[in-house]
């Protein structure tokens, strides 16, 4: 897993220079490494974008410690990652081995803190990995059912037209990744749950 020892030692500097003391982190692969907007839109709750691209859910357990080393508390987590995993050819139920380990590193360090994952997007470079996602997803979210401050935020269906497919104009050029539409349809979904988040911050606490 060499290849993402850049972006790790970017993440790396963004904790070691921040500003203020992270209540919100996004953790995963491009969907939020490419979302730019991201901390401006979430700023009441400290937000850290943590994504780091091509990432695995297999990656993102992997590198756990590693990339929350220095960061002592937190209020809520929230992850997008696992289709990169089924498309290199990972099986659904290593997808939620993966989960589960990940979910234990979580509450080893952090205690009993919100942590929500975000459903698998169907994309229309990945439509022949369709069962698959669906399949994952449910048992996604029937893993996150099993602990109270644990949360699943489904955007499949969100993101279908009215065919059942992946909608096009949700999508970059490339039918992998979310464009501004998509994002906005991710946005608006994330808001249907205030549950995920934790309390708001005063604008004085922004600095240490």
């Amino acid at each position: 897993m060499f290849w993402y020892y850049p972006d790790l030692e970017r993440l790396e500097n963004d904790i070691k220079t921040l500003e203020y003391n992270p209540k919100l982190v996004f953790y995963g692969s491009s969907t939020f490494t490419l979302w730019s907007e991201l901390t401006a839109i979430f700023k009441e709750y400290n937000p850290l974008n943590l994504g780091f691209g091509g990432s695995t859910l297999a990656a993102c357990t992997w590198f756990f410690d590693r990339v929350f080393k220095n960061i002592d508390q937190l209020d809520a987590i929230v992850i997008y990652a696992g289709d990169n995993d089924l498309g290199d050819g990972r099986h659904p139920e290593e997808v939620i081995l993966n989960l589960e380990n990940l979910l234990a590193k979580v509450r080893a360090k952090y205690g009993n803190i919100k942590f929500t994952c975000i459903s698998i997007k169907p994309s229309l470079a990945r439509q022949h990995l369709m069962h698959s996602i669906h399949y994952t997803n449910i048992k996604m979210k029937e893993l996150m059912s099993k602990d109270d401050n644990f949360y699943y935020v489904h955007i499949y269906d969100v993101l279908l037209d009215g065919d059942g497919n992946p909608n096009i104009d949700y999508f970059e050029e490339d039918g992998l990744h979310l464009n501004e539409s998509g994002y906005k349809v991710l946005l608006k979904e994330l808001k249907t749950h205030p549950e995920i988040f934790p309390k708001k911050v005063r604008r004085k606490s922004l600095v240490k």
